[in-house]
């Protein structure tokens, strides 16, 4: 019988389909273009072959469409093939990672991987800061990641998918030593896996090197593709760095030709989240607003997500909301956190709402506000997903509201108690270190 990379047997007789299949999730691992085209090549030379269905309802669910992730998976689900006991499994896992039953998903995915450690595909989504345990808003996620794949370390050895991953969520909660190690072992292997680019330019985030990030992801960037899954992201990481070295322009020059909507096609939720915390980290520097700049933020974000429901884009488009004035817009999508928090049904608990709040107080100039927003519910700001370095809009908004309201002793006490070795906050106004 044929088989995966990783070893697990497939439902195909066809090496064509078998082939199309691996190289489509390679590239989806590697986040580089063309895993979608992979998987509907796999489909073509096989119909009946379940999991390239599977694979190809995730690759569309990643790109921002879940309509039609549930179509790829009703009609993988309704195809006629015998499927072995571990395909059926990863299909009923897949129908519900693609319906948005995240939690339901997560258990799911633990009992299949103690039985098949090394199905990878199963586990994909469980992995990186955007996935399930990323988004699940619980208390203690980046630690339940961490002891997920140091569980399953021991069966994957030396794969550069696994240990990207594995330093990743290592470099989270702060073992920065171990997370190096691995993600320098992953690039050796496979030097164009973007995915592993990205992670090595949080690992030098964390440890303070912005002009070494630069540089690394400057070499590393040509000839990877605007249709590739990280083409918007790794730009703001650049952008980023730029913003910490003081260089405004070369970061605005960055985030006009690859961040802002239209330069590339990377996730809607990137672009988005990218976007607006690009702009808000530049003024947070000292840079002056744009407004036109925000306008087209602002009309990408209520185009692409009009109803609340995915913390880490609301806490983006509240923001965006509080810039623009669009009093409306904040109400409507507040109330409607507000009204699930109330039910028990805001995952992320109070932590978006607040934020929402902090960005309302700041944009109207009651610093104090801002801060008595922010401060209960900054000790859980994980629940809102996303990485630490993307999280830093939370610790930077609320450090510049220290700044505006004066609040000297809160700025000192919070800049000595800030995570070991990440690079100096770009905050205008802030007492430079000796």
């Amino acid at each position: 019988m044929l088989a995966d990379r990783y070893g697990n047997a497939v439902s195909t007789s066809s090496v064509a389909a078998r082939d199309a299949y691996v190289e489509g999730c390679d590239l989806l691992f590697s986040g580089n273009a063309g895993p979608l085209l992979a998987f509907q090549r796999a489909i073509a030379a096989d119909p009946d072959f379940a999991l390239a269905h599977a694979a190809k309802a995730r690759v569309l669910q990643l790109r921002g469409d879940p309509a039609a992730a549930r179509a790829a998976m009703q009609e993988g689900s309704a195809r006629p093939g015998k499927l072995t006991e571990r395909e059926a499994r990863t299909m009923a896992y897949f129908t519900l990672v693609t319906s948005g039953q995240s939690d339901a998903a997560i258990d799911a995915c633990r009992e299949h991987l103690r039985q098949w450690p090394r199905d990878a595909m199963v586990l994909m989504p469980c992995t990186s800061v955007f996935g399930l345990i990323g988004f699940s808003g619980r208390k203690g996620r980046e630690r339940m990641q961490v002891d997920l794949l140091d569980w399953l370390a021991p069966h994957y050895g030396d794969d550069w998918w696994f240990n990207s991953q594995h330093a990743f969520a290592l470099d989270e909660v702060g073992q920065r030593s171990a997370a190096r190690w691995r993600i320098e072992k992953a690039m050796a292997q496979s030097p164009r896996n973007a995915h592993g680019a990205h992670i090595m330019a949080h690992v030098q985030y964390e440890d303070g090197e912005a002009e070494a990030s630069r540089k690394y992801l400057r070499d590393w960037m040509p000839g990877y593709a605007p249709d590739g899954t990280l083409y918007c992201h790794l730009n703001w990481h650049i952008a980023q760095t730029e913003l910490i070295l003081g260089n405004a322009e070369a970061a605005f020059d960055i985030f006009d030709t690859a961040v802002v909507p239209g330069t590339s096609q990377s996730p809607p939720l990137n672009i988005l989240s990218d976007g607006v915390a690009f702009l808000w980290r530049a003024e947070l520097a000292g840079g002056r607003r744009d407004p036109e700049r925000w306008a087209k933020m602002h009309a990408y974000a209520h185009q692409m997500f009009p109803n609340a429901g995915i913390a880490f884009a609301d806490a983006h488009i509240l923001l965006a909301d509080a810039v623009c004035g669009d009093n409306t817009g904040f109400q409507a999508r507040l109330d409607a956190l507000d009204a699930r928090e109330k039910e028990g049904k805001l995952a992320s608990g109070p932590v978006v709402p607040a934020l929402g709040r902090a960005f309302a107080a700041f944009a109207r100039e009651d610093w104090n506000a801002a801060i008595d927003a922010i401060e209960p519910i900054f000790a859980e700001h994980e629940r809102l997903g996303g990485s630490r370095a993307q999280r830093d809009i939370v610790e930077f908004t609320l450090l510049k509201a220290y700044v505006n309201a004066g609040r000297e002793a809160d700025v000192r006490r919070y800049l000595d108690h800030r995570r070991e070795g990440a690079a100096f906050p770009p905050v205008a106004g802030l007492p430079r270190p000796h």
